[in-house]
Order: C-alpha cells, then structure tokens, then sequence
C-alpha cells in the first residue's frame, strides 16, 4: 500500500466524524469497476438520476455520460446524494460515444450494449470474464449506431408482455443487480486493490471535508514536506 497515501487518510479521518469512518470502512470493499454502466443521450432527468442512484446502491463506482444531444441533469431528490459518492466521467465532445468506448476499451472493458433487437446474450448468460461496459440508449431510440457498430456483445433483458422495452432506469437496475451478484458468486477478481480502497476513501473524505477540495491539497503539501524532512 502507499505509505504516504495511507498517511493521508488517516490525517483526514481525524476531520470526519467517527461514524462516516466506520461507513466507509464498511462500503469502499463493497465498491466495484469490474461492472460500470454507460448511458447515452438520457434527456429526462428523472432516469438520469435514478440510474446514477441505482449504480451507487448496487457499488458500481463508475458511470458514463454520452452527452450527445442533451447535456447530464441529476435531480438531487432522487438521486439522493449518490453523486457524492460515485464517480461520473461526462462525455461531451464532437464525438462523446466514440470517445467514451475508446476510453472504456483502454480500460480492458468489454463493450456491451442492451438492446432487445439483438438475439445474442441475455443476462444470465453473457460472458463475465473480462470487466463489463453496459451501454443504454434511451427508451425511444435505444442505442445509437456508434455503439451497435462498436460493441463486443450485445445483451437483452427477456421480455414476456406485448411491451418491447422497460424505462431505461428500470433497465439499468435489473441488468446491473442480476450482473452484480453472478460477478460476485464467480472467481472474478472483482474488488477493488488496497492501493484503489485507500485512494477512494480519500476521494470521499475530500468530498465531505467542507472545501475539501482546496483543504486536501494544502494537506498533502504539508505531508511531504514533514516527510522530506
């Protein structure tokens, strides 16, 4: 583990209080990349943070934003302050769905579109063996090209009404919890290092921290200097 990074932590455990260390303690081990979701062009804002409150519920501490056409809106009543505690990477540039498969790819991900028009994998069955990118589109369009031309595989929820899709949100959380718990009943390394534990703790502390994101840094200054000495 990081010596200085442990260091860290525990000068900014003495900031919070008692009980967020011991919720902390409790939750990062929890928290998992292995899984992470990306939503494409999700314009109403009642599904944008409904699906960012069910990733962090569920411990997937990533989520994508494809910024297309609509720019990301988190309504704070529902999503209930999961924002603070997962990590959002927003797309937004020319090209925001090729660039957020480029870089779920550097990552090792597998691309992995839902899409009841494709008779591939369902849940139950698509391979977890390789960390997993779930792309959604929204409810009317679905997913766009870009990623139906991009995608490793591609996944669908079974359907048993006349009904041809779910709302996005409802989507998002029976494909991630059903995804959850096979990746945890498996041999799959799916937690989180030591190293990636620490650095996320100190992430939550700098967020909780009032101005944490100016205190924090003027901490570490102080840090490396006591440990030049």
């Amino acid at each position: 583990m990081d010596e200085f990074n442990k260091k860290l932590l525990e000068t900014l455990y003495g900031m919070i209080t008692p009980s967020k260390v011991e919720m902390f303690e409790r939750l990062a081990p929890q928290k998992t990349n292995y899984l992470t979701v990306a939503m494409e062009n999700i314009y109403q804002e009642h599904n944008a943070s409904a699906v960012m409150r069910t990733c962090e519920s569920l411990g997937i501490q990533s989520l994508h934003v494809i910024e297309k056409d609509w720019k990301y809106q988190a309504q704070r009543d529902i999503a209930r302050g999961a924002g603070r505690w997962i990590d959002t990477f927003n797309y937004s540039d020319a090209t925001p769905t090729l660039s957020c498969i480029e870089q779920l790819k550097a990552d090792g991900y597998q691309i992995v579109a839902t899409t009841p028009h494709k008779d591939d994998f369902t849940i139950d069955t698509l391979p977890i063996d390789q960390p997993i990118a779930l792309f959604f589109g929204t409810e009317g369009e679905g997913i766009s090209q870009d990623i139906i031309s991009n995608a490793d595989r591609f996944v669908k929820i079974p359907m048993h009404g006349f009904t041809e899709s779910l709302n996005v949100s409802v989507s998002v959380a029976i494909a991630a919890y059903t995804l959850r718990k096979r990746i945890e009943q498996s041999n799959v390394n799916w937690q989180l290092s030591e190293d990636e534990l620490t650095a996320l703790k100190i992430k939550w502390c700098t967020r909780i921290i009032p101005h944490g994101h100016k205190v924090v840094p003027e901490i570490i200054k102080r840090l490396k200097i006591e440990q030049n000495q």
